[in-house]
């Protein structure tokens, strides 16, 4: 199980680097069902590999000219904002037993709850990878000052969903990128990355003391996804990842309802 756990993890880098997202919806699966880890630990994890590998194929793209950062903070400032609220203020409103059903003998418990928001998650993300992207309309009906607005509000919200379940959010930041901010493809991924990087490192290091990290878990599993992403990044001037989208939100879809139905029958 180790070893397909470490696979995984170069498999989810090199997701990441080629359409500069997508990849870390898998990251907390990989470490519940294959490396063992509790969903609410594998979430804090999740958030070091996803921001370490991302921090990573960040400077390949950064290299190449295709990092806007003025888009990054404009993006950016609300996520991290959003992050430190939900990792101190909401995670810790769940209690570790949500409900319990005497008659079935059935108890819910944090770790399902985050695993079954999780799922939730990977089936809208699927979505938006299966279906085909259509390109932003080049006169736009809402003013520029009111598509900043919206991709700052776009902005809490993947904060809100990284502090949750531990996930990057790219599949929501590219299309907001891309739709409201009009950044093109290519930096639209290099600019995903690096507010991949900022948001997910900031609220691993923010919560790091209320929970005890096992880094000889955690090294070599970040290890192999920071190798993915950099044949990620080198493989985005040879392959298209937006190609590559459909195919894996289809793989999201199974996963996604694999685990809601394991969880809740299993």
């Amino acid at each position: 199980m180790e070893i397909l756990g470490y696979a995984a993890s170069v498999f989810i880098g090199i997701l990441l680097g080629l359409i500069g997202g997508g990849g870390s919806i898998l990251t907390v699966p990989v470490l519940v069902y294959l490396l063992g880890v509790d969903a609410f630990l594998a979430t804090e994890y999740s958030l070091f590999i996803v921001g370490i590998s991302s921090l990573a194929g960040s400077f390949s793209y950064f290299k190449k000219g295709l990092v806007n950062f003025k888009t990054a903070v404009i993006f950016g400032i609300p996520s991290v904002v959003s992050i430190f609220l939900t990792r101190h203020y909401l995670l810790p409103l769940i209690p570790d037993e949500v409900f319990r059903i005497n008659s079935l003998t059935v108890t819910v418990t944090k770790d399902i709850v985050l695993l079954l928001v999780f799922a939730g998650l990977m089936v809208v993300s699927s979505y938006k990878m299966i279906r085909k992207s259509v390109e932003p309309v080049t006169g736009t009906v809402r003013s520029e000052k009111n598509n900043t607005i919206l991709a700052a509000g776009q902005g809490c919200m993947v904060g809100m969903l990284t502090g949750l379940v531990g996930a990057g959010g790219g599949f929501m930041i590219i299309p907001a990128l891309v739709g409201l901010l009009k950044t093109p493809m290519k930096v639209a991924v290099g600019t995903s990355l690096v507010i991949i990087a900022v948001n997910s490192l900031i609220g691993f290091f923010s919560s790091i003391d209320h929970v005890k990290i096992q880094w000889n878990v955690l090294g070599p599993v970040s290890a192999m996804a920071v190798v993915g992403i950099v044949i990620g990044s080198q493989l985005s001037d040879k392959i298209n990842g937006a190609k590559l989208k459909p195919a894996f939100g289809w793989f999201i879809l199974v996963m996604g309802i694999y685990i809601i139905i394991r969880e809740l029958f299993l």
